[in-house]
């Protein structure tokens, strides 16, 4: 008996080890698309490239584009989904957490190449991962290994879900370290994701609780720095929703500036000016100021934890034949 539970466990390692490369029913795995698209991850590279070329504010707008998706309800691709005005449900872009989100166009794009090719079988939510991906490594970033076979939404898109999901603009890194570990992040990678700011822009009305509020006086600054903040950003402007200060001086390219910057007193947002001092968080800061390939590795891992958590798999959700209508 005890020989037949041994060869049982032997041919059960082998069929997972054999198949674990295959499309698999119900969860997203490496190699989904091998059989039944296999240029998708041609195509969305392609796209992204020929995207950032002509427009180089590209990478940075479809990353955060991801990380909202993501973080409302999963990757399933509901922040692409417009509604009709009258509808009773709001599009998750009617919530002031998504106030600058730009550049969904690009994956409806990519969405209607990859469906000339290969209807009806990769989901928005997918390419809205891969077309990330490729962002952060056109900007300079590291070539990030993604599983794929999500499954796009089929409800309505909920704004209100977004304005409680979402995390305020005055977030700190207490309430940081919470929301990524519910999503099963380490400390470190934690840290690390938080350097997706090094790409992009802060508009100006991210930062004025954090310039303007006096009884939030307790924040390590540099004090030069914050008074560039508040002449980029003063205080009552009628244009705080378009006017905004960038991120680091090499915002173009996906490195680890963003940490080093953030030693030096010239973080933008609260995180970003709390995380290299907080005691959880300030030897992570260093690691990443000092060497680029470990902030890769670290945030490697934690994009494709980010991108994997509670999504729609197997004969759950859609695939959508336009990302944004539920249809």
């Amino acid at each position: 008996m005890q020989m037949i539970k041994v060869a049982l466990v032997i041919i059960l390692v082998f069929f997972f080890c054999s198949n674990n490369n295959d499309q698999v029913e119900g969860q997203v795995s490496y190699g989904f698309y091998d059989k039944v698209c296999p240029q998708v991850e041609n195509i969305v590279r392609d796209g992204v490239q020929s995207m950032s070329l002509s427009d180089p504010t590209t990478p940075s707008a479809l990353l955060r584009l991801m990380f909202h998706d993501c973080q409302v309800q999963g990757c399933d691709g509901s922040i692409l989904v417009d509604l009709e005005s009258n509808s009773y449900y709001k599009s998750e872009m009617r919530s002031s957490r998504n106030l600058g989100i730009r550049k969904r166009e690009v994956v409806n794009l990519l969405k209607s190449v990859v469906e000339a090719q290969c209807p009806q079988q990769v989901s928005c939510a997918d390419i809205l991962i891969l077309a990330a991906r490729e962002a952060i490594s056109v900007s300079g970033g590291p070539r990030i290994d993604v599983p794929l076979g999500r499954r796009d939404s089929s409800n309505p898109p909920n704004s209100s879900l977004a304005d409680s999901s979402l995390p305020p603009s005055n977030l700190g890194v207490n309430d940081m370290l919470q929301l990524f570990a519910q999503i099963g992040l380490s400390l470190e990678e934690s840290v690390a994701i938080n350097g997706a700011h090094t790409l992009g822009i802060t508009h100006c009305f991210s930062i004025e609780s954090r310039l303007y509020d006096e009884s939030k006086n307790d924040e390590p600054n540099e004090h030069e720095f914050e008074l560039y903040l508040k002449l980029s950003c003063p205080k009552g402007s009628l244009t705080s929703n378009v006017s905004f200060v960038l991120n680091e001086p090499t915002t173009l390219t996906f490195d680890n500036h963003y940490f080093i910057n953030a030693i030096n007193g010239r973080g933008v947002l609260r995180i970003d000016a709390e995380i290299p001092f907080h005691p959880l968080t300030a030897l992570y800061v260093q690691c990443f100021a000092a060497d680029q390939d470990a902030f890769f590795k670290a945030f490697s891992s934690a994009f494709v934890k980010l991108s994997t958590y509670g999504v729609l798999t197997g004969s759950q959700g859609m695939i959508r034949r336009h990302c944004n209508a539920l249809s």
